[in-house]
């Protein structure tokens, strides 16, 4: 699902972003030096949209990343896809973001991707340094929650 914007040189990607709920807190993750963009940066469990089916990608992430199935987890809301300019990186994201609940977070198993794990409020992210436009991207799907 990449392709490339000749007239800017733009490369296009679409990605997922899955926020984790649980007692109106939302985990975020800091990502790892081993990644390919954003390192150091809190974001949602994320990745790249590999298959036509968004819903499905985020499951994936969801297994890869914190370790969660489909059991664990309920599908609380979709938020309408994002657009987002990293001019800096040359990208342009397409974000379709997700948010489910989990009710035993003991559960979650962070894999190389990420270092770090904090439960916190929505209004907390802008204190994190994040990922481009994550707090957009959360008032996606928390705007019908």
């Amino acid at each position: 699902m990449v392709s490339i914007d000749k007239s800017n040189e733009l490369e296009f990607q679409d990605v997922v972003t899955v926020f984790l709920t649980h007692h109106s807190k939302v985990l975020v993750l800091k990502r790892s030096s081993k990644v390919g963009t954003y390192k150091g940066r809190w974001a949602g469990v994320s990745g790249y949209l590999e298959s036509e089916d968004s819903l499905d990608q985020a499951y994936t992430e969801m297994a890869e990343e914190v370790g969660l199935s489909r059991d664990d987890v309920t599908l609380i809301s979709v938020g309408e896809s994002l657009e987002v300019v990293d001019e800096a990186r040359k990208r342009f994201w397409r974000v379709h973001p997700f948010l489910f609940r989990v009710d035993e977070p003991d559960k979650i198993r962070l894999d190389w991707e990420n270092t770090e794990m904090r439960w916190i409020r929505p209004d907390e992210l802008v204190g994190l340094e994040t990922v481009p436009a994550l707090k957009e991207t959360l008032e996606r799907v928390l705007k019908d929650d």
